[in-house]
C-alpha cells in the first residue's frame, strides 16, 4: 500500500480499500450530515456491510481502469476523500470529486489532495481533462476549484437529484497544459 504526503501536518492521501469498511463507516458517522449535503454515497453506508459495498464498487472500477478511490487522513486518522467517480483514459477524461468531515475543515486537505491525484492524472496516465461538478451551493467544493485554477463552464440546470431537490451542478475543468502552465509558474 502507498501513502502520498500532503505536507509536514501529517496529511496522507492514501487508497481507500474495502477492508478499511469500519474505519469508512466511523469516519462517515462523524460527519454523515455534513458530508451527506452533497455526497450521496454516505446515505448508502449505514452499517459496515454497506460501507464495505461502497469501497468494494470503487476496488471493481480501479481494476477496471475507470474510477478510483482515496482517502484523506490526518494523523493516521480517516478525516475525508478524494475520487474519481469515472476515468475514461481511452478519451483523456475524467471527474474529481471531494469529501470533507467538518472537524478537519480549513486545512487545504482537499486542496492538496485533489492536486496531489490532479498531477498524477496528467502526468502518469496521461489524462487530457479532469472535470469537476459541484453544487452552486456547496461553496467549499466551488473554492477548492478555483483554488485548483479550474474553469468554470457553466451549469447543467436542475441535473443532480439528491435527497429529494434536484439541484444544478456547476462545472468545472483543467486541462492538461493550462494545469502544466500554471504548476511551472508557481515554481518560478
Amino acid at each position: 500500500m502507498y501513502a502520498i504526503s500532503l505536507g509536514d501536518d501529517g496529511a496522507e492521501l492514501r487508497p481507500l480499500e474495502p477492508w478499511h469498511a469500519e474505519e469508512f463507516l466511523a469516519h462517515l458517522d462523524r460527519g454523515r450530515e455534513f458530508i451527506n449535503q452533497y455526497v450521496p454515497f454516505g446515505s448508502k453506508a449505514t452499517d459496515v456491510a454497506g460501507a464495505r459495498t461502497i469501497l468494494q464498487s470503487f476496488a471493481d472500477r480501479r481494476a477496471a481502469d475507470t474510477g478510483f478511490l482515496h482517502g484523506l487522513w490526518l494523523d493516521d486518522k480517516l478525516v475525508g476523500g478524494v475520487l474519481f467517480p469515472l476515468f475514461d483514459a481511452e478519451h483523456g477524461t475524467c471527474e474529481m470529486g471531494v469529501w470533507l468531515e467538518p472537524a478537519a475543515a480549513g486545512r487545504g486537505l482537499v486542496t492538496r489532495g485533489a492536486r496531489a491525484l490532479i498531477d498524477w492524472a496528467f502526468d502518469e496516465r496521461g489524462m487530457h481533462r479532469v472535470e469537476w461538478q459541484a453544487s452552486p451551493a456547496n461553496e467549499p467544493s466551488v473554492n477548492v476549484a478555483r483554488r485548483l485554477g479550474m474553469t468554470r463552464e457553466g451549469v447543467l440546470r436542475e441535473s443532480f437529484p439528491h435527497r429529494g431537490v434536484r439541484h444544478d451542478m456547476e462545472v468545472w475543468s483543467v486541462l492538461a497544459p493550462e494545469w502544466r502552465e500554471a504548476r511551472a509558474r508557481a515554481r518560478k
